[in-house]
């Protein structure tokens, strides 16, 4: 099989959905296959890519606005630097974003491929190009039960799509050997109650709800501190190319400012992005994932229960389709900071009170969220478009 796949931006710093393709990729040549990249912006995943890639070509567009030449020129132009790649008979298309589906659909077309789309994200932003060029998709991939719901409800036939779940590396995401230290190099005591978020700075992750529930458990927890990791979103326009982070950061500055209201921003860091968040999970008594929109999956759910960190979540999206059995016990309302902070209060002392609760965190995810079910998943599927 020789994979093509399509990125707008080979980075690590989004989220979880160019993550998932770049592993995906990387996996799937190491066991054999011929992958290629097309992509749009340069990201710090890049030069992996380049590591076992075996063609990685940069386009300008993956869409255009049909009143705009220019934007059309460019499409075009792009589109044909599909000839620099040796497309078989096993060849197959791999887009890990709708919104970039027309430049899939036309090379399809062209060429006579089959065509995956990863449905990461519920159906939003929809316009008549995308829509026309979902009806092209072969097959479909959604992350969740939920996900795939919502795209049936948008239009998708049900049995094009198939479900699977996110997995991840439980040989990098795993409970830490030495907490003591671990909690050093963080510059944090023992006794101290650490609560981390991660991902990205986005409106739609809820994060004053989280900040409001630290600051009701404030006087009951005086060593609370909350750890929130990660850099605000970039919003990015598919057919005009272009990003803007202005809305991410007054975000940020927004939660900042919340924070010195509730008097609690002795309390809470912002820390960045971190390329590798596993001491960050390692050091916590608990990780938080407090979104008010559908969430498709939650990746960070599970790197933090592979490290051995319970999570508390909003029971939106297909979360609850990862915290099942006694961990659903930490669902909560979304937007709901009284209900949250009430089941921080009833976890955040599990190393007392169920100090084996981490290992229970990290078998859930060895059992039924591992990378390499995810890869042999889309595998899979990918193998079944090629033969069809």
């Amino acid at each position: 099989m020789h994979l093509i796949a399509l990125e707008k931006e080979p980075t690590s710093q989004r989220g979880g959905q160019e993550l998932n393709l770049f592993e995906i990729c990387r996996d799937l040549s190491q066991k054999g296959y011929s992958v290629s990249l097309l992509y749009m912006n340069e990201g710090n995943l890049l030069d992996h890519y380049r590591g076992f890639c075996d063609h990685v070509i940069k386009v300008d567009a993956f869409g255009f606005d049909r009143r705009r030449i220019g934007n059309v020129f460019k499409f075009a132009t792009s589109l044909a630097k599909i000839n620099q790649l040796p497309i078989t008979s096993s060849s197959v298309l791999l887009i890990n974003d709708y919104h970039i589906s027309l430049f899939a659909y036309v090379i399809s077309l062209l060429k006579n491929l089959p065509f995956l789309c990863y449905l990461q994200i519920p159906p939003s932003d929809t316009n008549r190009q995308v829509r026309l060029a979902l009806k092209g998709v072969d097959r479909f991939v959604a992350v969740s039960q939920e996900t795939k719901r919502e795209w049936v409800d948008f239009g998708c036939a049900d049995d094009a799509i198939e479900v699977i779940h996110n997995g991840t590396d439980t040989a990098k995401f795993k409970p830490a050997q030495d907490f003591s230290a671990t909690r050093k190099s963080w510059g944090l005591s023992e006794t101290a109650k650490v609560i981390c978020y991660v991902g990205r700075i986005d409106r739609e992750k809820g994060l004053e709800y989280l900040l409001k529930a630290v600051a009701l458990l404030a006087d009951q927890e005086p060593e609370i501190t909350l750890i929130i990791a990660g850099k605000p979103v970039v919003h990015y326009n598919a057919l005009k190319g272009t990003e803007c982070e202005d809305e991410g950061m007054k975000y940020q500055r927004s939660l900042e400012q919340l924070a010195r209201d509730l008097g609690i921003d002795h309390q809470v860091q912002f820390s960045g992005y971190l390329s590798n968040p596993v001491s960050l999970y390692q050091t916590s008594d608990i990780s938080v994932l407090p979104s008010i929109w559908s969430e498709a999956f939650g990746r960070s759910i599970i790197e933090s229960l592979a490290c051995g960190t319970p999570v508390i979540a909003s029971r939106v999206g297909g979360i609850p389709e990862i915290l099942t059995e006694e961990f659903a016990e930490n669902l909560v309302t979304a937007g709901d900071e009284k209900a949250l902070a009430n089941r921080i209060s009833e976890v955040i002392h599990w190393r007392e009170t169920d100090p084996k609760l981490g290992q229970r965190c990290s078998e859930h995810v060895v059992n039924k969220f591992s990378l390499e079910s995810m890869v042999s998943g889309v595998e899979k599927t990918l193998l079944k478009a090629a033969k069809a």
